[in-house]
């Protein structure tokens, strides 16, 4: 079996531009990467543990990816259904679901992780 480097290169390629086609663009992204820069800041101002870094990326690129997903669908769906449709909808609203579980998910593993180091700060 032959591995084609080139081939691989341009996939890589491709998946820069999907991040180039939304970064900017998407206001619920443009959200989420401020609040990853302020999640950084503050993990680098208390220190957090290796673990607790784990855990944050491991929100981070869940909660960016997803929100990702959520856009590639929401313009699939436009594309395949460019009327109002009520099923199209719920597609929507599914997806976006989907981004906000994730979202919640990694607010509560930041409060677990940051809640301690505020309250020592703070007390």
């Amino acid at each position: 079996m032959h591995y084609d480097f080139k081939k691989q290169i341009r996939s890589f390629g491709y998946a820069w531009k999907g991040i180039r086609c939304v970064v900017g663009k998407e206001q619920n992204l443009n959200f989420h990467f401020i609040a990853t820069v302020c999640v950084v800041v503050a993990g680098h101002f208390f220190h957090i543990t290796r673990m607790e870094w784990i855990a944050v990326l491991l929100c981070i690129g869940m909660v960016i990816g997803a929100e990702m997903f959520n856009s590639a669908v929401e313009r699939i769906v436009d594309l395949v259904s460019p009327q109002r449709h009520p099923l199209a909808g719920q597609i929507k609203d599914i997806a976006a679901g989907a981004v906000l579980v994730c979202a919640l998910t990694a607010m509560i593993v930041g409060l677990i992780i940051f809640v301690p180091y505020l309250t020592r700060f703070f007390l």
